[in-house]
């Protein structure tokens, strides 16, 4: 489960020098992919339980992934967006924020929901109920959002008004590299420059928008670089290394709360890193890429080298390994069984289209209801 914030242990002057004084292309990475240190001066002090917490919650998104993508194959979730290879970069980040810090999503962030606790509510969004959504306010999560880069803005306005009420707190928004092509995502970097808001801007930069690469969304040679035309700083990290990630949004972080004189509060975080599935459960990858692609990306996933490394530092063992994974399916089970025994109203879907219902939605609704009436649920739920 999630911790609270813990700082690095060099002061916060050292630590942005070190992750901000880069070029865009200089991508941060803290460990190799077989799990060594390659920057031993960024590796964070985190205590022990900590990062077993993040194994467990990078292990908890994966097991997650799996069982969600075979609950839509049987027909008990709708259509799903995997997170599988994205662990590194959604736990990560999420860790290197404190609890009352805002989150917000695009879709396919589900470790960052599951690093604050994850509520059985968000399965029962997934399994079409709206009022799912809700119950994300209660861990400071924003709703989450499917339109392409459209909570981009939203999240700028809310982390303007928490300056504006003096508030130590930020948002950090997560999105695709897919949305850095949209209006959205230009409007909001700008108004955040303009009126210098505590947002970090952390895109997922997994190769591909559904169908589309990584080199066909935009000329530029990095997505980090995008920040420059908007006054303040870019960044590139390994997002399928947790550390790095933790590291780069701490010192986002520290930033946005606390910048220096001449400097900016928001930044734009690049993690790359690779999705391993389809872009959701409604699509079919292998007719846009290739094994081979797929195959060199998982060999830098992020639980193979986390764990690896955390093995060699003597915090985890096969023993502890176990527990985890027992914990993880417990829970997970747990959670699907809460979320199929909630309470459904089809007619709920009425509710949440428009705030004073237009006359055809009550045609729809009224319909519905005589169908109810006429035949009774099991029969319309009868599919053979």
């Amino acid at each position: 489960m999630y911790r609270a914030f813990d700082s690095a242990s060099m002061s916060q002057d050292v630590l942005e020098d070190a992750v901000f004084d880069r070029e865009t292309d200089d991508r941060l990475q803290i460990l190799d992919t077989d799990g060594t240190v390659v920057a031993p001066a960024l590796e964070p002090d985190l205590e022990a339980e900590t990062l077993r917490a993040m194994y467990r919650d990078m292990r908890f998104s994966r097991r997650f992934d799996e069982r969600m993508i075979s609950l839509q194959r049987q027909g008990r979730v709708g259509t799903y967006a995997s997170l599988a290879g994205q662990e590194g970069s959604q736990i990560g980040s999420t860790y290197a924020l404190a609890e009352d810090d805002l989150l917000s999503f695009q879709y396919r962030e589900h470790g960052a929901v599951a690093a604050r606790g994850m509520p059985w509510e968000y399965l029962h969004y997934w399994m079409g109920h709206e009022e799912g959504n809700a119950a994300l306010a209660e861990i400071n999560v924003f709703p989450l959002n499917i339109s392409i880069g459209g909570h981009l803005p939203h999240a700028v306005g809310w982390s303007w008004a928490a300056k504006l009420k003096g508030d130590e707190r930020l948002c950090l928004v997560h999105f695709g590299d897919g949305s850095t092509s949209e209006g959205d995502f230009h409007e909001a970097m700008n108004f955040a420059g303009v009126f210098d808001t505590p947002t970090v801007f952390f895109c997922n930069n997994n190769q591909w928008a559904i169908s589309i690469p990584r080199e066909d969304q935009t000329a530029s040679a990095t997505i980090a670089q995008k920040a420059h035309a908007y006054g303040f700083d870019g960044i590139q990290v390994d997002g399928m290394d947790p550390l790095a990630s933790y590291v780069v949004t701490n010192a986002a972080r520290q930033r946005a709360l606390e910048p220096r004189d001449g400097q900016l509060r928001p930044t734009l975080i690049e993690a790359v890193q690779y999705r391993y599935g389809a872009h959701t459960t409604a699509d079919d990858p292998s007719v846009y890429r290739d094994d081979e692609e797929v195959e060199r990306w998982r060999t830098k996933d992020p639980i193979d080298r986390f764990e690896a490394y955390l093995r060699n530092n003597g915090v985890l063992d096969a023993e502890r390994i176990d527990a985890i994974e027992t914990e993880v399916d417990e829970a997970l089970a747990a959670l699907i069984d809460r979320a199929e025994a909630g309470e459904r109203d089809p007619l709920a879907m009425f509710d949440y289209t428009y705030d004073e219902p237009t006359p055809r939605l009550e045609e729809q609704r009224a319909a519905l209801e005589s169908l109810r009436d006429t035949h009774g649920d099991d029969e319309l739920l009868d599919y053979e």
